[in-house]
């Protein structure tokens, strides 16, 4: 799956683009507590639960679930989606990411609600149907 990973400002144009290699940055602690973030250019894959839901795989082993205030109905077969990341380039909270998914009418924001690192116990257990 292709993913486009745009800051605010390049978001306007939506221009398809490979997915940029980065690190991740996770403050605090892992899975157990505390803040978990990653940064948005890390993206390597993604794959919708159902149109309330997205898995995102962050480098090679981490996965995040990102919930969304609504449906975004959208996104459970898109082959591409865009994460907008508002106030700087990392990820923690649904308050600093919009998911982005095209229609035949044009792009589709969709507000995330939360955003939580699954634990390896808990992306073993996705059905291949969820799994980045």
């Amino acid at each position: 799956m292709r993913i486009l990973i745009a800051p605010l400002a390049a978001l306007a144009s939506l221009a398809l683009a490979g997915c940029a290699a980065g690190a991740r940055l996770n403050a605090e602690a892992g899975p157990a507590g505390g803040r978990q973030c990653f940064w948005a250019n890390s993206v390597t894959g993604f794959r919708a639960v159902d149109d309330r839901a997205v898995n995102l795989r962050i480098g090679v082993r981490e996965v995040y679930r990102l919930d969304l205030i609504g449906p975004c109905p959208d996104v459970d077969w898109a082959s591409r989606i865009a994460i907008q990341s508002r106030g700087g380039s990392s990820i923690c909270t649904g308050l600093d990411a919009v998911l982005i998914a095209p229609t035949s009418i044009g792009p589709q924001r969709c507000h995330v609600r939360t955003v939580r690192r699954l634990t390896p116990e808990e992306v073993a257990a996705l059905p291949d149907a969820a799994r980045p």
